[in-house]
């Protein structure tokens, strides 16, 4: 889950360079993404992956178009709303992820769980200034706030999906029917992009791939509510490499808001490994 997180990080910062090059089509950078990790399932787990299954598992067709559309909102709130506040909405996921899991895994919400959830949370509050009058809300953090759910059933349903599919499988429903979704516009609004732009956009999405399948693995073994607030090193991550590449500053409370991520995510993986739950021992 660690390992992911950083190449989600990368994806990111990556995404975040092309801007150099001008505009970029979301449409185009999803579609990237999907073919890249379709690739990338094709070359490492061609045993294991069962395409027909993407046409006969319900959930599988689901899972696709619901983590399919949710990554295109995702990148199209990052664009109107900035890296910040959609970050901070879209990790409300863990939240819904939790609720969701409590109530079709019958996952029990363990007190570590919603304390370190809090404590994330308020330092994602802190490092985004999510709580600025500057930038009231408006219909994208309501289309984030979708995003967000959308992330928090994805979760859920690859931890269902475990039990009958391989990580490979149901990480391409996401690639498949996303591209489904995205293709189309992609191609009709498709614009010529340099050697470098396409080198960057080809890295970025083979880091969501990698990144992707970790998590999707790493789903099998972890409860949705510790795996999704490790998740919530990726905003920490981007904060710090906007310090290093992008000569972003950062002032005294977002400072304490990335010091509250660690504590929080920290906190909940580490009362996990003190006191193993049963199913995880077994």
């Amino acid at each position: 889950m660690l390992f992911s997180t950083a190449c989600f990080t990368i994806t990111v910062l990556l995404v975040r360079a092309l801007g150099t090059f001008g505009s970029m089509s979301v449409w185009l950078i999803t579609c990237v993404r999907f073919v890249v990790g379709l690739a990338v399932i094709l070359s490492v787990y061609y045993r294991e992956f069962q395409p027909r299954h993407l046409l006969t598992n319900r959930k599988l067709i689901v899972r696709g178009i619901v983590g399919g559309t949710g990554v295109f909102l995702t990148y199209l709130c990052v664009i109107k709303l900035g890296a910040g506040r959609a970050t901070f909405i879209n990790n409300t996921y863990v939240v819904w992820g939790a609720f969701l899991a409590a109530w079709l895994l019958r996952e029990k919400l363990r007190p570590n769980v919603v304390v370190g959830g809090l404590a994330a949370l308020g330092g994602l509050a802190l490092l985004t200034s999510i709580f600025s009058s500057t930038r009231p809300p408006g219909m994208f953090d309501l289309v984030a706030i979708l995003s967000a759910f959308l992330a928090g059933y994805v979760v859920v349903a690859i931890r269902q999906l475990h039990s009958t599919e391989h990580t490979s499988t149901i990480f391409a429903s996401q690639c498949f029917y996303g591209l489904l979704i995205c293709l189309g516009p992609a191609v009709v609004g498709f614009e010529p992009l340099p050697l470098t732009a396409w080198g960057v956009l080809v890295l970025a999405a083979l880091c969501a791939g990698f990144g992707q399948l970790a998590m999707t693995r790493a789903y099998r073994d972890l409860p949705v509510a510790e795996g999704s607030l490790i998740q919530m090193l990726v905003p920490l991550g981007i904060a710090v490499g906007g310090i290093v590449f992008f000569q972003e500053r950062f002032v005294l409370t977002e400072v304490c808001g990335a010091a509250l991520i660690l504590v929080g995510t920290g906190f909940t993986a580490l009362r996990r490994t003190a006191k193993p739950a049963p199913e995880a021992t077994t």
